[in-house]
């Protein structure tokens, strides 16, 4: 449902974001592409395991470490695409009125929103980066020795990764508020 009109042009970047929202749009739907292919290959995985373990009493080495490793990779593979398509849980239901009723305040909440968005995004990313570097710097690694071992750093990476490009998203939906040209979350018809 679009709540202003919509200002989408017929090369598929937005006026309002340009190159760079299109630009983000693509990386956020290939990094949302990459967490679904990852949940279809834990799945696999975990069959597999299942498999072994009641057929041929030999389950499959590193599956509960892969699982407890990537779960959260693949949250913030798709957050920015989630934030993008207007699929976070929210009740937004007095925004809606005043964004019907009271355009000026609905908008300025807008702003503040998606601000507030943009500072937890910063938060979580102030806190994941010295993960990161240490998890790089001193090798961290889940499993055991000898039997299954994978690296850490890698999703470190993609949490950050995932906070940086989410708060860009926000940051294009604070701007769209202020400057009046917020039609809504784009939908999967790009409408």
């Amino acid at each position: 449902m679009a709540i202003l009109p919509s200002t989408k042009r017929t090369d598929g970047a937005s006026p309002d974001g340009g190159a760079l929202d299109f630009l983000l749009g693509r990386v956020l739907g290939g990094m949302n592409a990459i967490g679904s292919l990852w949940v279809f290959v834990l799945m696999v995985l975990i069959n597999i395991d299942a498999g072994g373990r009641t057929w041929f009493a030999a389950p499959m080495d590193g599956v509960v470490e892969m699982i407890e490793l990537t779960l959260v990779a693949i949250v913030f593979l798709q957050l920015g695409d989630a934030t993008r398509a207007g699929r976070l849980t929210r009740s937004d239901g007095f925004f809606q009125i005043m964004l019907r009723n009271k355009p000026k305040i609905g908008r300025a909440f807008g702003v503040l929103f998606d601000g507030l968005g943009v500072a937890f995004m910063a938060i979580i990313l102030w806190g994941s980066i010295p993960i990161l570097v240490e998890s790089y710097r001193e090798d961290f690694y889940v499993g055991t020795e000898g039997i299954f071992t994978a690296p850490v750093w890698p999703v470190n990476l993609i949490i950050v990764i995932g906070c940086v490009v989410t708060a860009l998203q926000f940051a294009i939906f604070g701007m769209r508020y202020l400057n009046g040209t917020y039609a809504g979350p784009e939908t999967d018809d790009g409408t």
